[in-house]
């Protein structure tokens, strides 16, 4: 029996073996399905600290509010599945929110945002086992990496074994690569070309075999830069949304993107949950078009 929001807390302080008992249950489905397109919505934000949405610091911090908001997007026609860590994929779960819907872990959620320690992004979050006990589909994984920053080293090296290990179990992962730097004390990712095309050639060759690896990507500043970028792989890619201003500026970028041979989905997060124009379904609904 699918529980409300309300009743969450009831069964997991009273029957926590109602996580894997709803794992077990749950109907599963390929990867790609009818459409050969992948939409994904992305909510693993909140395990890393990072809570805020424009001028609203803590707008992810109402887990009520985003579970909400997360039933409304995978309710929507074309929408896949969902990327989050495993506390918001288990309220999914007993909520009965994830049947036949594409359940993706977060792996490394260790680089809290604004630490000192951001570029050491350990695995705090799934393990490969952990996927494979309860019948998720695939993982997601982080790697930023800033050349004046050591900590990247040890991240390149955990991903790089996280990669073994789902493939040794045959689960696809997502890695999410970045070239990084610190400016003015914070994290800021280079979408440039040359610094997208960098991490490609990086993310590709992390660990024994590539067969289970896609990558998720980011637009570069200049989309018509795209094609060429995504010449530096065979392996199959989604992008990702990330925080936009401009929503309809960011729609044709993503619809100019998703037109590349390599390009087979989307992973988008915050602008569909949060849209500007606060409608969850409209956002959700433009963005499948999109594919």
């Amino acid at each position: 029996m699918n529980l409300s929001i309300p009743d969450l807390t009831a069964v997991r302080a009273r029957n926590p073996e109602a996580v894997a008992e709803a794992a077990a249950r749950r109907a599963r489905r390929p990867l790609i399905g009818d459409s050969g397109r992948l939409m994904i919505v992305a909510a693993d934000h909140p395990a890393r600290g990072a809570l805020g949405i424009g001028d609203r610091p803590l707008a992810m911090a109402d887990r009520a509010d985003l579970l909400e908001r997360l039933c409304v997007a995978l309710s929507r026609p074309g929408m896949d599945g969902v990327l989050a860590t495993a506390d918001i994929l288990e309220d999914l779960l007993l909520l009965g929110a994830l049947e036949n819907k594409v359940v993706m872990g977060s792996m490394n959620r260790g680089g809290l945002a604004g630490a000192s320690f951001e570029m050491d992004d350990r695995f705090t979050g799934h393990r490969a086992e952990d996927i494979a006990r309860l019948g998720f589909d695939a993982g997601k994984l982080l790697v930023r990496i800033d050349y004046d920053d050591p900590g990247s080293l040890t991240t390149l090296e955990s991903s790089a074994r996280a990669v073994d290990a789902m493939a040794e179990r045959r689960l696809p992962v997502f890695v999410e690569p970045f070239i990084s730097r610190r400016v003015d004390g914070r994290v800021r990712n280079d979408l440039s070309a040359e610094a997208v095309t960098r991490s490609i050639a990086i993310a590709s060759g992390l660990g024994g075999t590539s067969a289970y690896t896609w990558l998720k990507l980011p637009v570069t500043d200049d989309v018509e830069d795209m094609a060429e970028v995504l010449r530096t792989s065979t392996l199959p890619v989604v992008l990702l949304g990330g925080e936009v201003g401009d929503q309809e500026a960011a729609y044709a970028r993503w619809g100019k993107a998703l037109r590349l041979p390599t390009v087979q989905g989307m992973v988008v997060g915050r602008s569909l949950l949060y849209p500007a124009d606060g409608s969850v379904e409209k956002a959700v609904d433009t963005a499948v078009g999109l594919l």
